[in-house]
């Protein structure tokens, strides 16, 4: 892990410890995990929990992406670029900063290491050990429909799971690799603040850093096919997200596609074309942001009988389980929404039918039944749940939306944060709600409630007749609650109403 310091190192010693001497394998084990992220870290802990016999396969470090190289340092960089932009809008708020005040990129770098190197423990082999959990290192590889081989050593399992992840993919541009290019694994280890970057990508990774970038200073450009970044959200969410970054100062080329990548002295030239037109641009570094693939090279899965596939990974039913019955599958290696807390949730469905299987197919978990949010990081934030109003309609489900602009809201206009809103989708007629997009300074902390109202088939009603404190953000929801509720005020009802009000004078 570069740069080589305190914090780096204290974070390999725990999750790759230099030192480590990997377990002599006696007997059958109960459960067998490939890849020690998220999905496999959480598979591990609660098998072992339950008093399963279980190993923990990891190649490189544990914590996977998200602690190492996504989530953790992510956050940290963006929450420093974030006070950056509190620093220069300080005037608003009667806060006079005087002029020279220094921005440190280095420093606000350090402490990302700082703090992952802090979270780096609940990750650690060390503490997997003591839960009981016989941590290998070492390239895992199926042998055959119940065995591995790790380190020279074959173990024995009677049910596994793959939980290898997966890594960015990198576009085929001419020389985009001779030039050289950053990706999530990689420019969490700068030091420097780059004077100009072109970010290749605008779904949630690449509108990220390119915000977080241009807020520390860099001259940032962002490469799109679509018309505007984030093309899965709702066009007038991504347009607010979209309006923020340009006065961040990100610069958009949209309907874009960079066709060559040329070197000058250290200098990286961008040939592309747009509308018709073949331009260049040069800059100091390029960050690619275009999705991911799946790691499923390397693994011996046609020795086990496990079906994949290089774009969208292993094949698996509704229960996780692979085309091996002995064998599942949880996290980024096989699922299309790509985020940690759904992989968390994944390896708790593998946990239900893998050491708990159920007579006759009854009583498995599916994933077929689980609610998702997510949300992007940028500021504002965009947070989402359940289908959107576009989704609705080509799957030909009436519905009726509400949305509430945050400039509505007392503690958005009074934290100067009111360019957003909050969005419901319901089914028509009904209370029942199919999906919600929110659009605010923190948003993320903001789309559970919505999500728990989902999960539990609570309908918009129950959120209506919730009190909620006063001021909040989160009054957003309950005001797109009410005029929901006051849609069912029709002009027939109101002339009962006031036939009633009249007779009872």
């Amino acid at each position: 892990m570069l740069p080589d310091d305190e914090y780096n190192r204290t974070l390999v010693r725990n999750v790759h410890p230099p030192d480590w001497v990997n377990p002599q394998p006696t007997g059958r084990y109960n459960l067998i995990v490939i890849g020690a992220g998220t999905a496999g870290l959480v598979t591990a802990a609660a098998a072992s929990a339950l008093g399963a016999r279980v190993a923990l396969i990891e190649r490189h470090l544990m914590g996977g992406d998200c602690l190492n190289v996504g989530c953790v340092p992510s956050k940290g960089l963006i929450r420093a670029a974030r006070a950056w932009a509190e620093v220069r809008n300080a005037a608003e708020f009667g806060v006079e900063i005087p002029s020279g005040a220094r921005f440190d990129f280095a420093a606000a770098m350090t402490r990302m290491r700082k703090i992952r190197a802090r979270i780096s423990p609940a990750d650690s082999a060390q503490r997997f050990k003591t839960m009981g959990v016989d941590v290998y290192f070492g390239k895992g590889r199926f042998t055959g429909p119940d065995g591995v081989e790790v380190d020279g050593k074959t173990l024995k399992f009677s049910k596994a799971a793959i939980c290898t992840g997966a890594r960015a993919a990198v576009p085929q541009i001419p020389g985009l690799t001779e030039a050289g290019y950053l990706t999530n694994e990689t420019v969490f280890s700068l030091t420097e603040l780059p004077r100009r970057m072109a970010v290749i990508g605008g779904g949630p990774i690449g509108s990220e850093l390119a915000q977080a970038f241009a807020r520390f200073g860099s001259r940032v450009h962002l490469f799109e096919q679509a018309a505007h970044i984030l093309p899965r959200e709702d066009a007038d969410a991504a347009e607010i997200i979209q309006e923020q970054m340009k006065k961040d100062g990100v610069s958009f080329i949209f309907e874009s596609n960079p066709t060559r990548i040329g070197t000058r002295d250290h200098e990286k030239k961008v040939h592309y074309e747009t509308n018709g037109d073949k331009k260049e641009l040069v800059v100091d570094e390029i960050f690619v942001g275009t999705g991911r693939t799946p790691n499923v090279e390397g693994l011996g899965l046609e020795a086990a009988g496990v079906e994949y596939d290089l774009t969208t990974g292993v094949r698996v039913n509704e229960k996780l389980q692979t085309t091996n019955p002995r064998i599942y599958a949880a996290g980024d290696i096989c699922f299309p929404f790509k985020f940690t807390h759904a992989a968390d949730a994944l390896a708790q469905i593998v946990i239900q039918n893998a050491l708990f299987p159920h007579p006759f197919g009854l009583g498995y978990a599916r994933t077929d039944l689980l609610t998702i949010p997510w949300c992007t990081y940028t500021m504002p934030e965009l947070a989402h749940v359940g289908i959107s109003e576009a989704e609705a309609k080509t799957q030909g489900i009436e519905l009726e939306t509400f949305t509430w602009k945050l400039e509505g809201v007392d503690r958005a206009v009074l934290d100067g944060e009111e360019q957003g809103f909050a969005r419901v989708v319901l089914q028509k007629g009904t209370d029942t709600i199919l999906g919600a997009t929110l659009v605010a300074a923190h948003a993320g902390e903001m789309i559970g409630e919505l999500t728990v109202a989902m999960k539990a088939g609570l309908g918009l009603k129950t959120i209506a007749r919730t009190i909620h404190p006063y001021p909040t953000q989160a009054e957003a929801i309950k005001k797109a609650a009410n005029a929901w509720r006051k849609s069912g005020l029709t002009e027939g009802r109101k002339k009962i109403l006031r036939r009633w009000f009249a007779w009872t004078r």
